[in-house]
């Protein structure tokens, strides 16, 4: 006689709420009381909590499984065969095994339904983030204490309240490993700060960038200063409804960079930072007239005017009067004058095939100073700190060419 193997009462446990739950498949919570639909729905969030600690127990302990079938991982197997997000499934796996082996306090209140699976991630990373040589005790009080807060905080309030645990159950270390982790995290900002503009082809650049939280929350401050909606200016769209925040932040960077003194700005390309708008004459008196930002984009005359009263933005105007430019032997360095000249005859170093930005370049004399030659334009050439060596170096020789490009050639 065959004896049926018994299925195991953990799978059986599931069987049965599957079971149960394609019992109520058809039931309708309408015509519940309000009473029943509220335990029902706080019922359902235990049960869940429930379900999801059950799952991660089985998850940790579920390597042969991915192993039957060549899998890198549990996580792997379980998107191959139920199709969820790889990324969350392997954040399940890392919660999972870490309940395991180490927080048996949070794996114990899912198990009653006091956790539920994003406080569980909260909290273990709040414990991992605590320093590796603290007194075992110590950790373990904060995983009590953090588990006790599951019952009033949600997983955003207990982030805040991991980050200072120690403050609660150890204070007489938290401020040297509060100091300690500030330290750690700006070094980490310092490394992953970066930003990036990208042309999208409709008049619009994309901005993209991280930047350390203190910064972030500077320039913040400083937007919403112009965002408020206590300001009349650019608050309102054309209907005379409030803009929505993302929108009046957008404006309000570009008001910004509008009032930045270039002043108090670090000195780019041997002058005070501006940026130089150019424009024939007869276009700035144009109504429809454009105009052209050095190194950057076209845009309209009328822009070119406001930026010119409001944007410490230097208006060029072709055909129009100028200053004087050229000093002859007076002066052995380039004005400011003569480098937005420069500038304005080329946008980039003048070597050949270089695309380096001639606000990054160096005015260079092409007849040397020491060899009599003048601080004059016609004597200058606007070259990036590569090619001005190569410039100087003996074992290269260099010529300009008839389109301006200067060539530099090794010497044989």
């Amino acid at each position: 006689m065959t004896t049926l193997q018994q299925p195991h009462p953990v799978l059986g446990a599931v069987v049965a709420i599957t079971g149960a739950l394609d019992g109520v498949a058809d039931a309708n919570p309408s015509f519940m009381g309000t009473d029943q639909k509220a335990a029902t729905l706080l019922e359902i969030a235990r049960a869940k909590a429930q379900l999801a600690e059950l799952e991660l127990r089985v998850i940790a302990s579920a390597a042969d499984v991915a192993a039957e079938e060549a899998a890198r991982d549990v996580a792997a197997w379980l998107h191959h065969h139920t199709h969820q997000r790889p990324e969350t499934l392997r954040a399940d796996l890392r919660l999972a095994t870490a309940l395991d082996r180490t927080y048996g306090l949070v794996a114990a209140a899912m198990r009653t339904g006091a956790c539920n699976p994003a406080q569980a991630h909260v909290i273990v990373a709040a414990l991992d983030d605590l320093p590796s040589d603290l007194d075992p005790d110590i950790k373990t009080r904060a995983e009590e204490t953090l588990v006790g807060y599951a019952a009033q905080f949600d997983p955003t309030q207990l982030r805040r309240l991991g980050r200072r645990i120690l403050d609660v159950i150890a204070p007489e270390i938290a401020e040297a490993e509060e100091a300690r982790r500030l330290a750690a995290e700006e070094a980490h900002a310092r490394r992953k700060t970066r930003l990036s503009m990208h042309r999208l082809g409709d008049g619009t650049t994309r901005i993209t960038a991280i930047v350390p939280d203190a910064a972030a929350d500077r320039l913040a401050t400083n937007l919403e200063a112009f965002a408020s909606p206590r300001r009349e200016d650019g608050t309102h769209t054309d209907t005379g409804d409030y803009l929505p925040y993302d929108r009046r932040l957008g404006r309000a960077l570009c008001q910004l960079l509008e009032t930045l003194d270039p002043g108090r700005l670090p000195i780019h390309g041997g002058d005070a930072t501006t940026v130089i708008v150019t424009i024939d004459l007869d276009q700035l008196r144009k109504e429809a007239g454009i105009a052209q930002i050095i190194g950057g984009s076209p845009i309209t005359a009328a822009q070119a005017r406001r930026l010119a009263c409001t944007a410490n933005i230097l208006p060029a105007v072709l055909g129009g009067d100028s200053e004087v430019l050229d000093l002859g032997r007076n002066q052995r360095l380039f004005t400011a004058a003569q480098r937005r000249a420069l500038l304005l005859r080329s946008a980039t170093c003048e070597a050949e095939g270089c695309d380096i930005p001639g606000t990054w370049a160096e005015a260079h004399h092409w007849i040397a100073w020491a060899q009599g030659g003048a601080t004059d334009l016609h004597n200058a050439a606007l070259l990036c700190s590569h090619h001005h060596h190569r410039a100087h170096d003996p074992t290269y020789t260099h010529e300009r060419l008839p389109n301006g490009d200067i060539r530099f050639t090794r010497r044989t």
